[in-house]
């Protein structure tokens, strides 16, 4: 992002170079993980259903093969949603990054090379996860709707696969906060030369949740 254009807006922006205290991406991004997370779980779940029925009465868990699916279903459903909101908050606040020119990180990329490939994950993980909402959707009513294994095996080796590019991802994300402190309150801080300790104190923050 051009300085000039920050500087216009760098009287709304906080310590952490947001107009807010909190970064919205990174709190999001953690929503949309866990609901994926969780859809792929329940769903292999239901898939070895067979094989955990013992397992699951010896320990007198009422459990029907089903519900599993359910919740694989909605959680899919409800990340693919909240994934639009994660793309499209991580694109505004990369907008008002400005990290430093002379750091690499442990990849070996620059930040700017790290944010593009970051930005170009997030778009292509959106446009996965809306496919599998999609995908699950058909198998769903359609497909196996009166099959008891309600999911393909491909199905959930996909999402086994988007997992690892998750994986990829939110390291490229985790290098923008840590080693580019982007949108990092204290590393902010410690560049301008001002104390964090003093800073988020007086603003009634500890440095260790300051964003």
């Amino acid at each position: 992002m051009n300085p000039e254009l920050i500087q216009q807006v760098s009287d709304q922006l906080g310590a952490n170079g947001l107009p807010y205290t909190i970064p919205i991406h990174p709190n999001l991004v953690h929503i949309t993980l866990g609901l994926f997370i969780i859809a792929i779980a329940f769903d292999i779940a239901g898939v070895l259903f067979p094989l955990e029925k013992s397992i699951l009465k010896f320990l007198s868990i009422d459990a029907v093969r089903s519900n599993f699916f359910d919740v694989g279903w909605y959680n899919m459903v409800a990340a693919a949603v909240v994934t639009f909101f994660t793309v499209a908050a991580g694109f505004y606040e990369i907008m008002l990054a400005t990290p430093p020119a002379n750091v690499k990180s442990a990849w070996g990329l620059q930040a700017m090379e790290t944010m593009l490939w970051h930005g170009v994950g997030g778009v292509l993980l959106l446009a996965l996860i809306v496919g599998m909402a999609v995908w699950r959707g058909f198998q769903r009513f359609v497909w196996r709707k009166d099959t008891a294994r309600q999911v393909q095996w491909s199905y959930v080796l996909a999402g086994v696969f988007i997992l690892g590019i998750m994986f990829v991802h939110g390291t490229l994300g985790a290098h923008l906060a840590g080693e580019f402190g982007v949108h990092n309150t204290a590393d902010r801080l410690l560049r301008a030369g001002e104390d964090p300790n003093i800073v988020l104190q007086q603003s009634g923050k500890s440095p260790s949740t300051g964003t």
